[in-house]
């Protein structure tokens, strides 16, 4: 079978996206329906104002799954690009991460009021916590590799099994820098 990894991608791609697009509809429509039949006397322009603002991010990151992960195919059926691994670590699920959390604060503001739009807060806080552990970890990773940062008492000890035997024989001593 010709492609078979990027016919596998392709109907996985098309699955989450569907999916995502039927959630992303059920929630908003949820919010929207609940603010104006049942909740009606607290909706004002203000409320329509800051969830357009504030659904914003989730919007613009559903159409750039689209554009990236949905796959192409020709008018003959062939598959002509796969598209994107939408399951991808790094920005990506840093993505689904803020699409999530955005559908949870509608739903939330769906039910209890505008109030609840603080928990979104949350997003621009875990972005700085996360730049902070990886600038953490980068420099830690940068100095070690200076030679600055390291630990004191591993330089005098053997780190493997051969070389504990060569140095029990009285063979070659092994020099750390």
């Amino acid at each position: 079978m010709a492609q078979k990894a990027a016919k596998q991608q392709a109907a996985r791609n098309t699955s989450i996206l569907n999916r995502t697009h039927l959630i992303s509809l059920a929630i908003n429509a949820f919010f929207v329906l609940l603010r104006l039949f049942i909740f009606r006397a607290t909706s004002t322009r203000a409320t329509y104002a800051l969830y357009g603002a504030l659904s914003a991010p989730a919007f613009v990151i559903e159409f750039w799954f689209e554009r990236i992960g949905r796959p192409v195919t020709a008018a003959n059926g062939e598959l002509k690009r796969s598209g994107e691994d939408l399951e991808a670590k790094g920005l990506t699920e840093y993505m689904w991460d803020i699409l999530y959390w955005t559908w949870g604060c509608t739903s939330i503001a769906a039910i209890f009021g505008e109030k609840a739009w603080w928990a979104y807060i949350v997003v621009p806080l875990y972005s700085v916590w996360l730049a902070w552990t990886t600038y953490g970890s980068m420099k830690q990773g940068i100095t070690g590799m200076a030679g600055g940062g390291g630990t004191g008492g591993m330089a005098n000890e053997p780190t493997s099994t051969r070389q504990k035997k060569l140095e029990n024989r009285g063979g070659q001593k092994m020099q750390y820098r």
